[in-house]
């Protein structure tokens, strides 16, 4: 029986699991078929199934690889000195900027209205995804940089709304300005996740001084 070497073996399939990425951005989680994967990775079918056993394990891998990469994303946001600034940005990178992004987006939300076994991995890539996002919104509010009047998981799910949408708009209109979008919605965002600045109280015993026309009477 021939050993198998890890490192090689590691290095074929991230070569298949991008191949098949290629192939999902160009014709669609339905429409790209293992024999398309195989071309594409210049494999024989054969040869895929000591990697990956079907196609759904392929797009589970991507999932993995996704959360992985949210995963070291948050925790170099955190990391940095302007943490809403840097989540601006990797949202822009992320999906604003990234035409597969948008495409692989549509795609498998318009699959899971179709085949509930792959609804199930986008229901479950949505879960993982939005226990990373209240994680590091969690953890940003008790370092003050996150408003604290803000519930983690209800954030959450509006940066999810508007982080689909930013990706659907080139879509829905090719001729946006995205560079006017990017901004508005950066301002949008800082306004919304900014820690709000309350108001020092009045000290202990100090007194109001008096205001409207009473103000002005003085006692003789």
């Amino acid at each position: 029986m021939r050993k198998i070497d890890p490192v090689k073996h590691e290095q074929k399939r991230q070569e298949i699991i991008r191949a098949a990425l290629c192939c999902f951005v160009r014709h669609g989680f339905h429409g790209a078929s293992t024999t398309d994967i195989c071309v594409a990775a210049k494999i024989s079918p054969g040869h895929l199934y000591h990697y990956f056993p079907s196609k759904d394990a392929i797009i589970e891998a991507l999932v993995q690889e996704n959360l992985a990469h949210a995963a070291s994303r948050f925790e170099a946001i955190l990391a940095s000195p302007n943490v809403i600034d840097a989540l601006l940005i990797e949202i822009e990178n992320a999906s604003i900027h990234r035409p597969e992004a948008q495409v692989l987006s549509t795609e498998a939300l318009a699959e899971a209205c179709r085949n509930p076994a792959f609804a199930h991995i986008v229901h479950e890539h949505a879960r993982a995804m939005r226990a990373l996002l209240v994680d590091f919104l969690t953890k940003a509010q008790r370092r003050g940089d996150v408003d604290s009047g803000l519930d983690p998981g209800a954030t959450a799910n509006i940066l999810f709304v508007i982080i689909d949408g930013a990706r659907a708009l080139p879509i829905r209109n090719p001729t946006v300005d995205i560079k006017q979008t990017t901004e508005h919605l950066r301002t949008m965002l800082a306004r919304f996740l900014k820690p709000s600045v309350s108001r020092t109280p009045p000290a202990a015993g100090a007194k109001r001084r008096a205001c409207g026309p009473l103000s002005l009477l003085k006692k003789r």
